[in-house]
């Protein structure tokens, strides 16, 4: 077995990592960087995604942001617990210090340190701003970043580069070495060719992704439900969990809910990343059976997608069928709310759309006639703002835009409820530390990014690719201060 010795040890090459590594190489210190991808796939789910980020500008958090968390900490929370944590955080008992729920003080050590981190970003020259973005409604604030996570991981891995670091790429640890006394000590890895490495460091940073990558610990901690999923994006096949896996080997607590995850709906058919169709608001959902399932517009569609989208996994083979009419075209830019490169199935009528897609044709025609018939009059159709248009006497009602599908041609998307990232990980204090299950940090241990747990219930949208640049530079900050 090959040996290497360094300071810092960054397992991930995404946005947390290499925020995590930069930092560290700032301070002074040798880094090693471990990328399980082949070089042109490296930055996992970061590469692919747009970078939005909940956000007025690129000074200012939106105002909902610790709020939306605050909201979502876990269903049915013990009130014990919740008493607990609006004391000081070193009275906590070690269950509330363990416990799942997404930790306050680490909740507003996240919004408090946005800026500074965006504009720790800016120093490389990075942008941030307004972008277009599909989603037709909104609720909060948000920018991206110009270029996309793609932009972000490739200046940050040249910063990598430029001061010193090394990126071992199509490299994965397994397993994490630790001393005699629970210390953490670097990692035990392995390369593509099968080359076995003992990587020895003073501090060990995971920034690996969820576990949307490994088809078990889906099943495991999903159900049987998974088997319906796939990664909205192929960095989502490297995340395979194993910093998550290593972690709770080693005593580390839990956190995030790990039956969930932050879903998308996505064209199956097509091969491009993130194929979203968000249309849905304006149409009808139903499953395999001609049956509505779902309110398809409870509000903005940025507030509600997340669960609309992991229902679908619930229906008949995991598939739900988007269904609209010719009206579509009253909504302008309705094309922008659609990222699918395969057109939609078209007919002249429903009977005749119900039979191209396989569905049974009396009961597609029957909820079309049912969902016609309890829609209300609308006097003037404003698409972008909630208008209390809802149905009446069907179950489930749909609560906003609700208007006849009767323009032909009608038109259908097939839909699955995609994963953009697990929401359960590692617990980590304000300073990214791991803790373990009596709420103690556990020497030599951090985690950022997907691998630390802080999500229940909702994404709260735009934040993921914060996450990661904020607790990656709290971990490569906190890694360096204790070598000190």
């Amino acid at each position: 077995m090959e040996e290497e010795t360094t300071d810092v040890l960054v397992v991930g090459c995404g946005i947390a990592g290499l925020c995590a590594a930069v930092t560290a190489l700032q301070q002074g210190a040798r880094v090693t960087v471990l990328e399980r991808a082949p070089k042109e796939d490296f930055g996992g789910n970061t590469r692919w995604t747009e970078a939005y980020m909940r956000m007025k500008n690129d000074a200012e958090i939106a105002d909902d942001f610790a709020e939306h968390f605050m909201q979502n900490p876990g269903a049915n929370l013990d009130p014990n617990v919740e008493r607990a944590v609006t004391g000081e955080s070193t009275s906590w008992p070690a269950y509330v210090r363990a416990h799942p729920m997404p930790d306050p003080e680490v909740i507003f050590t996240f919004a408090d340190q946005v800026p500074s981190t965006i504009s720790w970003l800016k120093e490389f020259g990075l942008k941030f701003g307004p972008q277009p973005i599909y989603l037709l409604t909104q609720n909060t604030h948000r920018i991206a970043a110009q270029g996309g996570g793609l932009a972000l991981i490739e200046r940050l891995n040249a910063e990598v580069e430029k001061l010193g670091g090394e990126i071992l790429y199509e490299t994965a640890a397994h397993d994490l070495i630790r001393s005699e006394d629970g210390t953490v000590c670097g990692g035990l890895c392995k390369a593509a060719d099968g080359t076995a490495l003992r990587i020895r460091a003073k501090s060990t940073v995971l920034a690996s992704g969820g576990f949307q990558g490994n088809p078990e610990m889906m099943a495991r901690y999903i159900g049987p439900r998974a088997s319906y999923m796939r990664p909205v994006a192929r960095g989502g096949y490297y995340n395979r969990g194993e910093g998550i896996r290593m972690a709770l080997e080693a005593g580390a607590a839990p956190a995030g809910e790990f039956s969930s995850y932050h879903a998308e709906p996505v064209d199956p058919r097509s091969q491009e990343a993130e194929a979203v169709v968000f249309i849905y608001p304006y149409g009808i959902l139903v499953n395999n059976r001609g049956r509505r399932f779902i309110d398809e517009a409870p509000g903005t569609v940025d507030a509600h997608y997340d669960n609309i989208s992991r229902s679908f996994a619930h229906q008949p083979d995991g598939i739900a069928w988007v269904i609209f009419d010719d009206q579509v075209d009253d909504i302008p830019r309705w094309q922008s709310s659609i990222r699918s490169d395969i057109p939609p199935v078209e007919a002249p009528t429903i009977a005749a759309l119900a039979e191209k897609l396989g569905l049974p044709v009396e009961n597609l025609t029957t909820t079309v006639d049912d969902f016609n018939a309890a829609c209300p009059e609308i006097a003037d159709f404003t698409p972008f703002e909630i208008d209390n248009a809802a149905t009446r006497g069907i179950e489930p009602p749909k609560s906003n835009w609700s208007r006849p599908l009767t323009r032909a041609p009608f038109r259908a998307y097939p839909l699955i409820s995609s994963v953009c990232f697990t929401f359960g990980g590692l617990k980590v204090n304000n300073r990214a530390e791991v803790v373990d299950t009596e709420g103690r940090t556990i020497p030599g241990l951090l985690a950022a990014g997907e691998t630390m747990g802080i999500y229940h219930q909702v994404y709260t949208g735009s934040t993921s690719v914060l996450r990661g640049a904020v607790f990656g530079r709290i971990a490569g900050m906190t890694a360096t201060d204790s070598q000190k």
